[in-house]
């Protein structure tokens, strides 16, 4: 009897090995590769030094956060802003922005000082907006400029307090992941009491313009970043999961839309249908927010890598599309279908078109999704871009310089999911 019980448990043991373990080692690679993306060094290969690269970045950060055109000023001991210095206005784009470099950078001060100033000044405490953040601010009257929100600042917001949370925990001083939870469960409070929505328009699971009023029925393709999404899925963990996921993969598919077939360009504004959105401000055309979605896009094959071949052939188009228009000479605004746009939107004293740091930084970005060879050119052009005036004098160290900084930071892989220690 007891050598039968043997010969039944090895023979159930040999039948786990076989049936039961592919199943769970399968499982747990699924796991490690969907939380542990290759970050590609392109610096690296395309012949510089990691000594090299890491001062290059480091140069970028001082140049940004610390030097004579820095756009971070310090507040007393505990607080900062970041400011959009031609502008004159501290807005929580830049804030958050802030916040993302620090945290991936681990500069765990500088990102506190910024998240205590939005909160003091910025976000509202009471009433149908609590939870949200004023997006703009005039920081030497303190005035703000609005009291309605931005969306992808709260997008950005909770990110990097998630990201915080994993990096440095929550006994430091600020509970980052409470922080986060705060924004995330107003956002889920908002039913359009006093004309404010969700930041996400829960009917067509795209991130709003603005979650008030009509603003919350149309959208900015370079506010869809679907890896900020996944993370929320993963990290957030306020029983939304399956929603951020649905969320992810429709602004994947969204993107497929909103991008010119042929150029790769997206407009500004759209509908959630993808079509361009015309404003009483401007017409439809890709223009500043426009450079930002080579980048989200460069990071969502980065990060989650789940609609590759749709990603690889647009970095393609759009990269070649630059190209045709000359390395050195491309304009920063076009028709979608890669014309020269009769309405150009004012930067600076002047409405001009120029070849925009900022534009030669997010376009670089698109190389960890080209599979062609031919892409390296567009990773040496911001090795050699220059953060610094143009010979007219126009300056821009905010945007432009934060583009640079985000590129510098993707191409040489220190822009990461940052998991829990």
């Amino acid at each position: 009897m007891k050598k039968n019980n043997s010969i039944q448990q090895v023979s159930l043991l040999l039948l786990f090995l076989v049936l039961v373990m592919p199943l769970v080692v399968i499982g747990q690679s699924k796991v490690n590769t969907k939380l542990a993306p290759k970050y590609h060094n392109l610096f690296l290969e395309a012949g510089y030094s990691q000594k090299e690269i890491d001062a290059k970045v480091a140069k970028a950060y001082y140049d940004v956060f610390e030097g004579p055109n820095r756009v971070y000023f310090a507040v007393g001991d505990t607080m900062a802003y970041v400011s959009d210095v031609k502008n004159h206005d501290a807005r929580t784009e830049g804030l958050s922005y802030g916040m993302m470099i620090a945290v991936q950078l681990d500069k765990k001060e500088v990102f506190d000082k910024i998240w205590r100033w939005s909160k003091k000044y910025l976000q509202h405490q009471s009433g149908p907006r609590e939870g949200y953040f004023a997006w703009s601010i005039n920081p030497e009257t303190m005035k703000k400029n609005s009291e309605g929100s931005a969306s992808d600042g709260e997008l950005y917001y909770v990110t990097s307090l998630l990201f915080a949370s994993n990096k440095w925990g929550n006994n430091t001083g600020i509970n980052y992941y409470n922080e986060a939870r705060r924004i995330l469960d107003a956002m889920w409070k908002k039913d359009g009491t006093g004309n404010i929505y969700n930041l996400i328009n829960t009917e067509h699971k795209q991130i709003t313009f603005v979650p008030e009023g009509n603003n919350y029925n149309w959208t900015d393709p370079s506010y869809h970043l679907p890896a900020f999404y996944e993370v929320w899925a993963l990290y957030a963990k306020d029983g939304h999961e399956a929603f951020y996921k649905e969320c992810a993969d429709t602004s994947r598919v969204f993107l497929h839309r909103a991008c010119h077939p042929v150029t790769g360009l997206n407009s500004d504004y759209t509908e959630f249908s993808g079509a361009p959105h015309p404003t009483r401000w401007m017409p439809p055309g890709f223009r500043y927010d426009s450079w930002r979605v080579p980048m989200n896009i460069a990071m969502d094959y980065t990060w989650f890598g789940k609609d590759k071949t749709w990603q690889e052939d647009y970095a393609k188009r759009f990269q070649n599309f630059l190209r045709s228009k000359g390395m050195d000479t491309y304009d920063d605004q076009f028709n979608l279908d890669g014309t020269k746009p009769e309405f150009i939107l004012q930067a600076g004293s002047v409405p001009k078109l120029r070849h925009s740091i900022g534009l030669v930084a997010t376009a670089a970005t698109a190389s960890l999704v080209n599979k062609d060879k031919s892409k390296v050119d567009f990773v040496k052009a911001v090795w050699n871009a220059k953060l610094e005036p143009y010979e007219d004098g126009y300056f821009d160290p905010y945007y432009d310089g934060l583009m640079y900084l985000f590129s510098l930071m993707h191409l040489s892989g220190k822009y990461q999911i940052i998991q829990p220690k």
